[in-house]
């Protein structure tokens, strides 16, 4: 079992930043690779991006690139979302998720399928 538990939601102004958190436990967090992905009001869950275990790799989905970076810290079983340049667009609950079966990313890191784990989620709020 894997419990992860996020943190650093909030509102800000369009062009600010708020860095999310995911904190795990349960598990070798350190070999999983985890993701990251949002859900606004009446849509989709969407993919964010992803990360390897060693945080070597990563790769993000088009519409936050050069804008979000994810890292981790796995001394502290913690993988982070920086998100600068925020947009309303960028509105939404945000949900950090694990991949128990692969350390390095798979061939669909966007797949939400491909995570076994989820948290709660965190509010993110982006006004114009």
């Amino acid at each position: 079992q894997v419990q992860l538990v996020e943190s650093g939601g909030g509102l800000v102004q369009a062009g600010g930043s708020l860095r999310l958190s995911c904190a795990a436990s349960g598990r070798a967090f350190s070999t999983d690779a985890m993701g990251w992905f949002r859900q606004a009001p009446g849509k989709e869950r969407e993919f964010g991006g992803a990360i390897n275990w060693s945080g070597s790799s990563t790769y993000y989905a088009d519409s936050v690139k050069g804008r979000f970076t994810i890292s981790r810290d796995n001394a502290k079983n913690t993988v982070y979302l920086q998100m600068n340049d925020l947009k309303p667009g960028d509105t939404g609950v945000y949900y950090c998720a694990a991949d128990v079966s692969r350390s390095s990313l798979g061939l669909r890191p966007w797949n939400a399928v491909e995570y076994d784990y989820w948290g709660q989620g965190t509010q993110v709020t982006v006004s114009s």
